[in-house]
């Protein structure tokens, strides 16, 4: 395993001033932090983004610095409140930007629902897979009230969830990073090869 620090943009996908979303994401940004992680908080409420038009979005003046902290990261955490079953229209908003500074990256979930969040973690698995991410096997979710409340998380197994998810974002996501750099630097054919192809042409 690389020594290199592993880089995460955690990003918040709530545009709610007192989001338990937030309190949660910027709880595993600290951990991941503590694990010797760089980790780069992306909160929607305070940066916020435009609607997507792929006519123009790619040339608003705060695109080239959003796009540079997305390519740099190695991970993205990616936090929403479920609306209808749904992600947040502030993540898809986000997600919609990018594409292929996506590919061969891990996305990791967190949900906050009276639901259980399935369906939106199964939504954002979908927008990895498309962008041709990896995804954990699983993702967090918690209710406010229950797991959450006045700004702090009260609920043990939740805490404990939160722990093993950093310790997984951690671990898995230097072993997709390794295995990504070795790629995009190598011969080997796979699917990062196009990729690869991709940022020779670029540069």
């Amino acid at each position: 395993m690389s020594n290199a620090a592993l880089n995460v943009l955690a990003v918040v996908g709530s545009l709610n001033k007192t989001s338990v979303t937030r309190v949660v994401v910027s709880q595993v940004a600290s951990e991941l932090a503590v694990k010797g992680c760089r980790v780069d908080v992306l909160d929607l409420l305070a940066e916020p983004l435009e609607l997507y038009n792929p006519d123009s979005a790619h040339a608003s003046t705060i695109y080239p610095a959003l796009q540079a902290r997305v390519k740099r990261a190695d991970v993205y955490v990616l936090g929403t409140p479920d609306y209808h079953g749904s992600i947040s229209s502030a993540l898809k908003n986000f997600l919609d930007h990018f594409w292929h500074e996506f590919t061969g990256k891990l996305f990791a979930t967190i949900v906050a629902s009276h639901e259980k969040g399935l369906t939106v973690t199964d939504q954002l698995r979908t927008v990895a897979r498309q962008c041709y991410a990896w995804s954990l096997p699983y993702g967090v979710s918690f209710m406010d009230g229950e797991d959450v409340r006045d700004g702090r998380v009260i609920s043990e197994t939740l805490q404990r969830r939160l722990d093993m998810f950093a310790r997984d974002v951690r671990t898995y996501g230097q072993l997709l990073a390794d295995q990504r750099r070795a790629d995009l630097s190598g011969r080997d054919a796979g699917f990062m090869a196009r990729l690869r192809e991709r940022e020779s042409t670029d540069s």
